[in-house]
């Protein structure tokens, strides 16, 4: 018995590494995938950039400001002279927080009194507005101590009040579940285009394709259309989900979110094509799936933001087709977006979708013949 399986392990062991390409693919992909674990996947906050608007000219808002410009994770951005520079700033994303000294600030604070510190934080992504928070909840309790050390107080004199924009609660769900639609649609449309050539080869059909009278663009486009049907079916049916089942808001335009939907299905059913063109196996196109699919999740800023990746990394994130769909979802679930914010996201998914059916239509004319 023991013999046999020792046959047996050395047989499946030959047939692994038997082709040249199945061995790239084993070494590969976990590489690539320790490197962009190791360097994006990360929820710490090393640059939180933060605008002040401060009423207060006193010592003590003096203090507080200055322990937050001491911070090596806060970087100030800008300082602002009235409230309504605001709403801009985080709308645009140029800033994650707004730190408002009130006008009595230290004077209340000199009379022995409580006084109010508004911080406002970006909520979109959760996550990261809770670990703002509690750096910010850190550095005010080290201001508080140290004011009540140097003034002889017996409580706390500063009182923390925060508001998140865009998800005033902090729910968890209203920022995973769109991500969701976008990492399980490309989950699917992958593992469809990319096995199907493959399949065709290692079945030995694919010459009898060569014999009809389909042109070789046409072939391609009948492999490529069933992949983008199910993944606008699917997305449709979590999106009626998201926003039925769990209350995800949709406040933004559904032609939007359609246009954002359609060009990433065709850069992910490009993308899934080339890998097919480029497979012999199903095993290989398989593999290949899942080399591109894991990198995509982690660059595209569905759990860690891209601005805390090193700026190589950013770079690579580029062309990363989930990156730009997932800020679609969620400024059109969120924030209300429509056609006038999208654009910037639009076009490099159009571009990336161009590029990759182009390069898999180019590959599957040469591999045929």
């Amino acid at each position: 018995m023991i013999t046999r399986m020792i046959a047996l392990i050395y047989k499946e062991f030959l047939a692994l590494f038997k082709d040249p390409k199945s061995r790239l693919v084993l070494i590969a992909p976990p590489m690539i995938q320790l490197l962009v674990f190791g360097y994006a996947a990360t929820f710490d906050l090393r640059h939180v950039q933060y605008a002040l608007y401060n009423e207060d000219k006193g010592i003590a808002s003096r203090e507080l400001v200055a322990a937050f410009d001491g911070a090596p994770a806060f970087h100030r951005m800008a300082t602002l002279q009235s409230e309504e520079q605001i709403a801009p700033l985080v709308d645009r994303r140029d800033v994650l927080m707004v730190i408002h000294i009130g006008p009595r600030f230290s004077a209340d604070l000199l009379a022995g009194k409580s006084t109010p510190l508004q911080i406002i934080v970006d909520g979109r992504n959760s996550n990261t507005a809770m670990i703002v928070l509690n750096y910010v909840s850190t550095i005010v309790e080290q201001f508080n101590m140290q004011w009540i050390a140097d003034h002889g107080l017996e409580a706390a004199p500063a009182k923390l009040e925060t508001r998140a924009w865009f998800n005033p609660n902090l729910e968890s769900r209203w920022f995973f579940i769109p991500g969701i639609i976008g990492m399980l649609t490309l989950v699917t449309t992958m593992l469809v285009t990319a096995l199907t050539v493959a399949r065709e080869r290692e079945q030995g059909t694919f010459d009898q394709l060569l014999v009809t009278p389909l042109r070789p663009g046409e072939i391609l486009l009948g492999k490529a259309l069933p992949g983008f049907i199910i993944g606008m079916v699917q997305a449709s049916v979590i999106l009626l989900i998201a926003t039925k089942w769990f209350d995800v808001p949709l406040l933004g335009s559904l032609p939007a979110l359609y246009s954002g939907l359609s060009l990433f299905l065709v850069s992910g059913v490009g993308a899934g094509m080339l890998i097919s063109s480029l497979a012999v196996t199903q095993q290989q196109g398989l593999l290949g799936a899942f080399l591109f699919m894991v990198p995509a999740v982690i660059l595209s800023g569905f759990a860690t933001p891209i601005a805390n990746m090193p700026p190589t990394v950013q770079i690579v994130t580029l062309i990363d087709p989930l990156r730009y769909f997932l800020v679609v979802l969620r400024k059109v679930f969120l924030e209300g977006a429509g056609f006038d914010v999208l654009m910037g996201q639009l076009w490099p998914m159009a571009l990336i979708g161009a590029a990759t059916l182009t390069l898999a239509s180019w590959l599957f004319r040469h591999r045929m013949y």
